[in-house]
């Protein structure tokens, strides 16, 4: 079940992303999400605009991910490569499971295509697991984008069409 995250939730939110946060430097993803990123600020600021969201099974949080929707001023320009048409989209970011289940990406790419046809997501070059994650549920790989601090990452697109 995917639903709207709480202020409640934060403290087991903060907790599957620190298990996401092994996960990469397990797999050798020792650049992203450093420095406890995603903080607390941020992820209340997400829940304060209504764009956090948590998967949950029997009561019990595994995975999170923030979805907006609207243009990402940090996907408007893309190198190497570009986006395979300028419909409106919606991006998933920050998402993360606890380990304990699979098949959130797909879960969450879903829930977006309730809202646009067109979805978005960026990782890490060293986040193997996660581009393997993002072809296997049908996004493909666009280019390259930076984030606001100027870090690349590449960058996918799933179209309903």
């Amino acid at each position: 079940m995917i639903r709207l995250a709480a202020t409640r939730d934060l403290d087991v939110i903060l907790q599957v992303y620190d298990k996401a946060r092994q996960f990469m430097r397990a797999s050798g993803n020792m650049l992203q999400w450093v420095d406890g990123y995603p903080k607390r600020e941020l992820l209340e600021s997400d829940i304060e605009k209504q764009q956090l969201f948590v998967i949950e099974e029997d009561g019990v949080i595994h995975a999170a991910f923030a979805f907006i929707l609207g243009d990402d001023p940090t996907y408007a320009y893309i190198e190497d490569g570009k986006w395979p048409n300028g419909k409106p989209y919606g991006t998933i970011h920050r998402i993360g499971t606890d380990g304990t289940m699979h098949g959130a990406v797909r879960m969450a790419r879903d829930y977006a295509l309730q809202f646009t046809d067109e979805v978005r997501a960026d990782t890490h070059a060293d986040n193997k697991p996660m581009q393997h994650t993002l072809t296997k549920n049908g996004f493909v790989r666009c280019g390259i984008i930076y984030l606001e601090n100027g870090d690349p990452r590449i960058a996918y697109q799933y179209s309903k069409e």
